[in-house]
């Protein structure tokens, strides 16, 4: 598959009252063409989420935005800009990472965290060094990540509610 250097297309969502802070690498091809995070349907990160929260699971860009908004999540990516092919991490290059200080002085965020290995890697290299806050990596939700299934995911992930009450 070929490479391409690629801006970020999607806007992060958040808002004055958000909390936390979930950050992935780079939008995949599918969230590109449909517009909005996790756009793939194999994806388990609406589902996971809606999980956590104790929520039915969002379908529409704008039902996922105001299901984050309401439980104070803010969402984003570590990635401004790369050289990718397709959706592989793996082929990520020429790195510029968003303005994540930025976003974090625009809210009440207290604690951030990283959907999987690679945005952990990313964000240990491009961004731990300027945010004074926490970071938690937690388990893909990729469906490449095969090894966790829903109910450890669900699990692991439950650290999101519990901080928003903290």
């Amino acid at each position: 598959m070929k490479t391409e250097k690629l801006t970020h297309p999607i806007a992060p969502t958040f808002d004055a009252h958000s909390r936390i802070l979930i950050l992935g690498s780079f939008p995949s091809q599918k969230s590109r063409e449909t517009g909005y995070f996790y756009g793939h349907p194999q994806n388990r990160f609406w589902k996971v989420t809606a999980a956590v929260f104790d929520c039915p699971v969002p379908q529409s860009v704008e039902e996922k935005k105001a299901f984050l908004l309401a439980h104070g999540v803010a969402l984003w990516d570590v990635i401004a800009s790369c050289e990718i092919a397709g959706s592989s991490d793996a082929s990520i290059r020429n790195v510029r990472p968003n303005d994540v200080p930025g976003l974090l002085a625009q809210t009440r965020i207290d604690r951030i965290f990283l959907n999987g290995k690679t945005a952990a890697r990313l964000y240990d290299k491009y961004l731990k060094k300027e945010i004074a806050l926490p970071a938690v990596c937690l388990p893909s939700t990729s469906p490449a990540n095969a090894s966790w299934n829903f109910a450890r995911l669900i699990d692991a992930w439950s650290v999101c509610c519990a901080s928003r009450d903290s």
